[in-house]
């Protein structure tokens, strides 16, 4: 994982989600908590008003993509 994680950095966001938050299942987060939760996760450096609706996409389809592998 990246020491400092910025919203560009989707595929190490989603693994520590799936870690974090291994009981929840990614399509039934609401992209308010989403946003939350990415910008407490360790390491998260970037603004957290630089997020829209489709880097929070990204986000909730590589966490479904390691919640299925």
């Amino acid at each position: 994982m990246p020491a400092r994680i910025e919203w560009t950095d989707v595929r190490a966001i989603a693994q520590m989600l799936a870690e974090r938050h291994a009981d929840v299942s990614p399509l039934t987060v609401r992209f308010t908590d989403l946003h939350r939760w990415v910008t407490e996760l360790p390491g998260f450096a970037s603004d957290p008003k630089k997020s829209n609706e489709k880097i929070l996409e990204a986000i909730q389809m590589a966490w479904i993509d390691e919640v299925e592998d």
